[in-house]
């Protein structure tokens, strides 16, 4: 049997479900033939997690300025991209217009201009570019595609969509390069890509006019200030008056932090553990989005990234009824019954509580069982991956595997929002990029 060829390039954390799936779960399937980042720090961990933990011989190791290097001397079949967001569409664009194929992490980039550049190195190339949503393979996301598909609730008219980060999660992007807007086209592209592409999937429609307000309201110093708080260090490690901040990381508490990050620091300049409440924030963390879609839908959602529990609310009204789902993944308190109060520890994005429920119009409303599964993003991953690495993945009547024009039409969502906050204005879409 033939194994298919990868390279990845940005060795940073989430290259890890990567490493682990091509070595370990699809080792009949797939060769990891090299690494590539602008840390040789970094790729000489993920050497010792292959060599020492896993037991595998290393594979070869290229910086980021030999990028085209590695793929004339490895000869990959596809290259995995999990860089920082702002700079994917420059290894999707070499590897696609090199002869290989390309899966992404989401968002597929964080601009118009990227994003315009890898659909010609689409055009003019024929390759394949899949973009990874892990959302659409969770099994409460995939069982609301089915009720859709199915008419249960008619044709849909309207999405209310709120999503909540915690103060565990959510306060994670503003230690990290994502707070800068340069780097990942703030939370509306970075994080909402995930859940724009949701909706644009389950509605089966492309974005057609967005209007965006957003501001940062919790995080960043003047923030603090303003409800009387003093954080005065720029960072969280090594800073003894940050001891017992709850937002505070420390970095070597953390061996897989301390190896990916603090001990690159000195080649790199990156400082994962930045004060949330520090200077240099860009993004923000409260937004709220209408959308109207050209099949007509509108879409109100809503972003914030500073609460006590993470998890969404929807509601999907159509012409024959209403479908409604309730999701928590974790937080720091939230009502578990009619009196009863429950703390919960972080849980890497494991489900704890969620429901479905359809509103017929002229019936009477029922509960729509749920299959729990186990994994990150409530299972998705897993599934996710068997879609990626077998060479024949099972049949799918959801569609749930994405390409370039659902990862193009996630982010222009975003995109669009990010204008309309720069503006004041609607956006229409098509004045960005104008997709088929």
């Amino acid at each position: 049997m033939t194994r298919r060829r990868y390279a990845l390039v940005g060795t940073g954390g989430r290259a890890k479900m990567y490493v682990d799936a091509i070595t370990r779960n699809y080792r009949d399937h797939a060769d990891l033939v090299a690494l590539c980042d602008i840390s040789q720090v970094r790729m000489q961990a993920y050497e010792r997690l292959l060599t020492e933990q896993y037991g595998l011989p290393p594979v070869p190791l290229y910086p980021a300025a030999d990028f085209d290097r590695m793929l004339a001397e490895t000869r990959p079949d596809t290259v995995i991209v999990t860089s920082m967001d702002s700079t994917h569409h420059l290894y999707i664009n070499r590897a696609l217009r090199l002869g290989c194929d390309v899966i992404t992490e989401k968002p597929m980039t964080t601009h118009v201009d990227k994003a315009q550049s890898i659909l010609e190195s689409i055009a003019a190339t024929g390759r394949r570019l899949t973009v990874t949503f892990n959302y659409r393979y969770m099994p409460l996301a995939t069982r609301i595609r089915q009720l859709i598909l199915e008419g249960v609730i008619g044709r849909p008219l309207k999405v209310d969509f709120m999503w909540t980060l915690d103060v565990r999660h959510g306060a994670d992007y503003f230690r990290r390069w994502h707070r800068e807007k340069e780097h990942s086209g703030g939370l509306l592209v970075h994080k909402a890509t995930h859940h724009f592409d949701l909706v644009n999937w389950w509605i089966d429609s492309l974005p057609q006019v967005v209007f965006a307000l957003g501001e940062r309201r919790f995080y960043g110093r003047d923030n603090a200030a303003a409800r009387g708080e003093q954080y005065p260090y720029e960072r969280y490690t090594g800073e003894a008056a940050a001891r017992h901040d709850p937002f505070a990381l420390r970095l070597d508490e953390h061996p897989d932090l301390t190896a990916l990050y603090l001990a690159a620091e000195a080649e790199t300049g990156y400082v994962r553990d930045r004060n949330v409440f520090g200077e240099n924030i860009t993004a923000e963390d409260t937004m709220g989005v209408l959308v109207r879609y050209r099949n007509g839908v509108q879409m109100t959602y809503s972003l914030v990234a500073y609460c006590p529990w993470e998890g969404f609310r929807l509601a999907i009204t159509g012409t024959q009824g209403r479908l409604e789902a309730d999701e928590i993944e974790g937080g720091t308190t939230f009502i578990a019954g009619p009196e009863e109060v429950q703390r919960l520890q972080p849980i890497n994005e494991q489900v704890s509580m969620q429901r479905l429920r359809v509103f017929p119009m002229w019936a009477a409303p029922y509960e729509v069982p749920v299959t729990q599964a186990a994994g990150g993003h409530g299972g998705g991953d897993e599934a996710l991956l068997r879609d990626l690495f077998l060479p024949q993945p099972p049949p799918d009547p959801f569609g749930r595997a994405a390409g370039h024009l659902a990862g193009t039409a996630s982010i222009l969502v975003g995109l669009a929002a990010n204008r309309s906050i720069e503006t004041g204005q609607p956006v229409q879409v098509d004045d960005l990029i104008r997709l088929p």
